[in-house]
């Protein structure tokens, strides 16, 4: 089956401390937000598709360079090879490459904050797919989620949105994949390990892209490249592709994507500050009023039920 039921057994190793799964998302987080400036730097040196192109194939060699050198108790059932292959569809095509572009044609706070409903999203695929309970608290979580989003997304004058729109359309694509990428591969993880599903994946997506990103690579003028736009393609392959994608299906082995799904609301304060700071993009009152609104409906939508 493709998409697998809460009560999946986890193969192998006992369940890690909660302090230990905490802590490792606290850092998945932090290095999360710290990609969306640092994304929007290299950008605006490297061309989008360059860009992916480097990071692609500097992280899928790096991981399965590691899955090597580490033993594995089961090989990967063929029947799940197809499924492997549409988590690398979604998680390099429809989720990264798109994120790269959108984020090229939008503000670095924008992506941060249209991400922080991906939490919405893995909520309505979860009802859907895993048939999990619905509840009245969830829908209007849900829609004021989508309320602050188009907020962030039609706030500022006429030229300012249309600069923009294209782009928080874009990304906003990316997080429905990033949802169904974290849903489909949730089985997966539990029987095979979160290194292994990773690697696989991010290597079946950077073959799918290799020959489109080549193209680009060989077109790219290269003198124009610094050593801090190469230093942003290292980060995003070596922080958000092998350390972030990693830890995020590790946690989720042992953990309830909603449960997780919350501290990912700390992704758009800490990335819109980094943004202001280092790259002096200004905080709007209408920006932080559709932020605020977004985090409070995604804080609505995962809070459990009392009484």
């Amino acid at each position: 089956m493709l998409i697998s039921k809460a009560g999946d057994r986890i193969n192998g190793a006992s369940r890690p401390s909660t302090v230990r799964l905490i802590a490792a998302i606290g850092i998945l987080q932090a290095v999360a937000s710290f990609a969306y400036p640092i994304a929007k730097y290299g950008l605006a040196i490297i061309e989008p598709f360059t860009f992916a192109f480097y990071r692609f194939v500097l992280s899928s060699s790096l991981l399965l360079l590691l899955t090597r050198l580490k033993k594995h108790d089961r090989p990967i059932d063929k029947r799940d090879y197809k499924h492997v292959f549409l988590l690398g569809v979604l998680i390099i095509p429809l989720n990264q490459t798109l994120f790269l572009l959108g984020q090229s044609m939008t503000a670095a706070g924008h992506g941060a904050f249209i991400f922080a409903t991906t939490p919405m999203f893995i909520f309505i695929l979860a009802m859907i797919h895993l048939r999990e309970r619905y509840t009245h608290r969830r829908l209007i979580g849900v829609i004021a989620a989508l309320a602050g989003v188009a907020t962030i997304m039609l706030s500022g004058d006429i030229e300012v949105r249309r600069q923009y729109l294209v782009g928080d359309l874009i990304i906003l694509v990316s997080v429905v994949a990033w949802a169904y990428y974290t849903i489909i591969g949730k089985r997966l993880v539990r029987r095979y390990g979160a290194l292994r599903i990773t690697a696989y994946a991010l290597a079946s997506g950077s073959a799918l892209y290799f020959p489109f990103g080549l193209y680009h690579a060989l077109r790219f003028d290269y003198s124009v490249a610094t050593l801090e736009a190469w230093a942003a393609v290292v980060y995003m392959a070596v922080g958000l592709s092998l350390v972030v994608y990693v830890l995020w299906y590790w946690v989720l082995k042992y953990m309830e994507a909603s449960r997780i799904a919350i501290f990912h609301n700390v992704q758009p304060v800490l990335a819109t500050l980094i943004a202001a700071l280092w790259l002096g993009e200004q905080l709007t009152g209408t920006f932080l009023v559709g932020g605020l609104i977004v985090l409070t409906g995604v804080l609505i939508a995962e809070s459990k039920q009392t009484g």
